[in-house]
């Protein structure tokens, strides 16, 4: 739905540790399956689609304009995007920097007397240069040397040299993006009603962004962008317009599944959101402000492995990049250079320019697959509170290992004290007790670039994955059942 007020979350310190598929974190409580520890100085951040209200007659003063979904209340961020008074939108500007070129300094033949006698010596030099290069190219020829084909360029690469130049993204690459994926990227617009204080209906609409990722009307967008919505309508950007409906609603992340009924609709491609690099090309396609639809933005990645406060939770595991990503744009598509999703744009930093979060579309790909295999949608669940292990950590609980997730318990808002482990959950019935470091999980090493989280998301829920302990200075081995995560965590 269209940001063109801003509700506002709160970006996590990134020295905090990343959560994982359970619970979400109230203020300075561990969530389950998420670090332990509350979060940092709290900094506002934009969801990229909020609702914009409709403006009535009928509305009488001082009525707040709130939206509230059905069936489940939305979070404040939400709600406050139905209100009426919109803050600004910050403008961010992508300018690549101009590369100067060196002029060659050109200075003009004045007349001068005597003309005649240095025009005559620069004639002589000419014909005798000509001579001299005429013999040199009769000898070459002989010789057989001009028959050679000539050595490689080199391509020099800061202080080496190249036999062989390096592949360059072109120009063209957003253009050829752009031509690639627009006719992909869909305008959903959801209209709802508001539930005011007084006995009185208020006609809600908010604009967002998607990406259709299978032909047969299989659309993926923000949760937030149509959570609680009473009708959906998908806009092409070939101009026809669908009925959507809710497939599903993540439990995990900021994403949703629609459907809308229609076949033979064009595509996007997805790619591998492990593979990309910092300081790549990112390119974002989507509906700016709710009004400019299928606008193209340039920019990198910035950063890998973020995590953003919002109310309610954490998101983690995200990308950062400085393409210029609006209230509007979420649920669209980030993109790499070939044309292929990596990303789904979901928030942007409030206090600064040019600093915007997608979803990876590995976290997304599970959910997808379910969708269209036509089951619910579900996330892995193992009940467990942690603290992703780096040198800090390690230093200040004087723990053996550099990584790994380090199964440990924390206080509420309330300032009451949870448990590491939640009994009766599949960590608790496979053994797993508060103290534990978890290493592997089916022999993929938890660490800074895969932590527990991520790596869980990989496995669908009720799959037996052996997990590597740490305790006690002893390495062992469980047998883990994932459960399901519940929807109200």
């Amino acid at each position: 739905m269209t940001d063109q007020t801003q509700p506002d979350r709160t970006p996590a310190d990134p020295n905090a540790p990343h959560a994982s598929t359970s619970e979400q974190p109230t203020a300075g409580q561990p969530a389950i399956d998420q670090p332990a520890g509350g979060p940092a100085a709290p900094a506002p951040f934009v969801v990229g689609a909020e609702a914009t209200p409709i403006a009535t007659a009928a509305t009488p003063p001082g009525a707040a304009e709130l939206y509230s979904p059905t069936p489940s209340p939305a979070p404040g961020w939400q709600r406050a995007a139905w209100a009426a008074d919109a803050q600004p939108t910050p403008e961010a500007w992508f300018e690549p920097a101009a590369t100067p070129v060196a002029a060659t300094a050109l200075q003009p033949v004045s007349k001068r007397r005597g003309g005649g006698a240095v025009a005559l010596v620069l004639s002589a030099s000419l014909v005798s240069a000509v001579l001299a290069s005429g013999g040199t190219y009769l000898a070459l020829s002989a010789s057989g040397a001009l028959d050679q084909p000539p050595p490689p360029a080199p391509t020099a690469i800061g202080d080496q040299v190249s036999a062989k130049p390096l592949p360059v993204v072109g120009p063209s690459a957003v253009v050829d993006v752009a031509t690639k994926v627009s006719p992909a990227v869909v305008t959903i617009v959801s209209t709802g009603v508001s539930q005011s204080q007084i006995p009185l209906d208020i006609p809600q609409e908010g604009i967002g962004s998607g990406v259709i990722f299978d032909s047969n009307g299989w659309i993926l967008t923000n949760k937030h962008v149509v959570a609680g919505s009473g009708t959906l309508t998908v806009r092409l950007n070939d101009g026809r317009s669908f009925d959507g409906t809710i497939y599903g609603i993540d439990t995990l992340t900021d994403l949703a599944i629609v459907k809308v009924d229609a076949t033979g609709l064009p595509t996007a491609p997805t790619g591998d959101s492990s593979s990309i690099k910092v300081g790549q090309l990112a390119i974002a396609i989507g509906s700016p402000l709710g009004t400019y639809t299928n606008s193209v933005t340039s920019g990198i990645i910035s950063a890998l492995g973020r995590s953003i406060q919002v109310e309610g939770g954490t998101i983690n595991n995200l990308i950062q990049t400085d393409a210029a990503i609006n209230p509007g744009n979420s649920g669209g598509p980030l993109l790499d250079a070939a044309g292929n999703v990596v990303g789904i744009n979901t928030a942007i930093a409030q206090g600064g320019e040019g600093i915007g979060f997608a979803i990876q579309i590995n976290i997304a790909r599970p959910i997808m697959e379910q969708a269209l295999a036509g089951e619910q949608l579900a996330r892995p669940w193992i009940g467990v509170r942690y603290q992703s292990i780096d040198l800090e950590l390690k230093k200040a609980q004087n723990l053996p290992v550099d990584n790994g997730a380090w199964i440990s318990g924390g206080q509420n808002a309330s300032g009451e004290t949870q448990d590491a482990v939640v009994a009766g959950s599949p960590a608790d019935q496979a053994g797993i007790k508060d103290g534990d470091i978890i290493v592997s999980v089916q022999g993929i090493a938890i660490d800074g670039t895969h932590p527990l989280d991520a790596v869980l998301t990989q496995f669908a829920p009720g799959k037996t994955v052996t997990i590597e302990l740490l305790r006690d200075g002893q390495t062992m081995e469980v047998q883990l059942t994932l459960g399901t995560r519940p929807a109200d965590l």
